[in-house]
């Protein structure tokens, strides 16, 4: 059977799949066991890096070298190749590990403070990210600019050696519980609508918030309203230059669609559901054939990402295809598991939080349009 050799990945030409060295095998063995105990100790939750919260697990985590696998040695990590972490993030996810208090600064906020922090932020920050002590947030969203970024309201102005800031945000995961804000705002109104935006490290403490929790129809509570009236954020935790902070964002999102979490967010689902399917039934087997594809065809594309394979910007076509593959997941199950599934509440949960997969992080449409603007350089219909 002929293969190349991939950073760690080979390539099996007759099966049209990847399989790992004997390195990144032994580390899958190792994050299945973690995450089995895990859940174990922790509880297994659907959509474990958004809904499964545990600071106890994060400590785990972070004990086991999972958290900032990826970073620069000299800020802490471990500078392992991209792969391994999605080696590990797949088994976490895939079992329903609760992984969501280290996932944000584990994914986004580390990397983004490396790459545009200052020594200071980075020396006071970086550190607690690692040791799994401290949960982010990102203030992003808003209810009148959702996918639209560039649209944001939210304000901080200057006052001294304080911005003041004032507006809301929503969708905001983890709000409630966690102890710093990666913020996003308007520290300026002239010029096209993406100038202007600033990043601010909002300690969730700070006077002047007021944070409300969203109970979603699976009874979730991550989604949390934001509101910020007159809180003061010292000008020393602006990250990097202000008002020019729209391209850092983008790159933050990146991290964010072009990731394994993406792809496998319900495949405990998915793995329950085979337990009980019909495989005598061809139309079964045949639905199985084409969400077994949609899983290769993923891993492929988010594999892409991690070696920097892919074309700027492709994350959106990454990001579109796992979420609507994920949708195809929970419909599968929703017909496989039958009545039953609206009996056990667990289960059923993992079925109807499915529509949010295409509308976090960024709608498919919107998806579409950047990859269709940005990535094939299609002209925009004119209004």
């Amino acid at each position: 059977m002929g293969g190349v050799g991939i950073g760690g990945l080979i390539y099996r030409e007759a099966m049209l799949d990847f399989a790992l060295s004997p390195e990144l095998e032994a580390l899958r063995d190792r994050a299945r066991k973690v995450a089995t105990q895990g859940v174990a100790d922790f509880g297994r939750f659907n959509d474990s890096w958004i809904n499964g919260f545990s600071k106890d697990f994060a400590k785990v985590m972070a004990e086991e070298g999972f958290i900032g696998m990826g970073w620069p040695v000299e800020h802490g990590g471990q500078a392992r190749p991209a792969i391994e972490r999605v080696i590990v993030a797949e088994e976490m996810i895939g079992l329903g590990a609760p992984i969501a208090a280290m996932w944000f600064a584990d994914r986004q906020m580390g990397p983004t403070l490396i790459a545009y922090g200052t020594p200071d932020q980075q020396a006071e920050y970086l550190p607690k990210m690692l040791s799994g002590e401290t949960t982010w947030c990102i203030g992003m969203s808003e209810p009148d600019a959702g996918s639209d970024l560039a649209g944001l309201g939210t304000s901080a102005v200057r006052d001294g050696d304080h911005f003041v800031v004032n507006g809301q945000k929503i969708w905001t995961s983890f709000g409630d519980v966690a102890d710093y804000c990666y913020l996003i705002c308007r520290t300026g109104g002239d010029g096209p609508p993406h100038k202007g935006i600033s990043e601010l490290i909002v300690p969730m403490d700070t006077p002047g918030i007021e944070v409300r929790p969203i109970t979603d129809m699976t009874t979730n509570r991550h989604f949390c309203e934001v509101y910020f009236t007159d809180a003061r954020v010292p000008v020393e935790n602006m990250v990097g230059v202000e008002g020019n902070a729209f391209k850092q964002t983008m790159v933050q999102l990146q991290h964010e669609r072009g990731g394994i979490d993406r792809l496998v967010s319900n495949r405990a689902l998915y793995d329950h559901a085979l337990t009980v399917a019909d495989t005598s039934d061809r139309r079964v087997r045949q639905q199985i054939a084409e969400l077994e594809s949609g899983y290769r065809l993923g891993r492929l594309l988010v594999y892409r990402e991690v070696l920097r394979q892919a074309p700027a910007g492709f994350s959106a076509a990454t990001k579109a295809f796992c979420t609507e593959h994920q949708i195809r997941v929970a419909n599968f199950a929703a017909e496989v598991l039958g009545p039953a599934n609206f009996v056990d509440d667990e289960w059923s949960k993992g079925v109807v939080y499915s529509p949010a997969y295409t509308i976090m992080g960024g709608t498919s449409d919107i998806m579409r349009n950047i990859l269709g603007e940005r990535v094939l350089g299609l002209p925009r219909e004119p209004r």
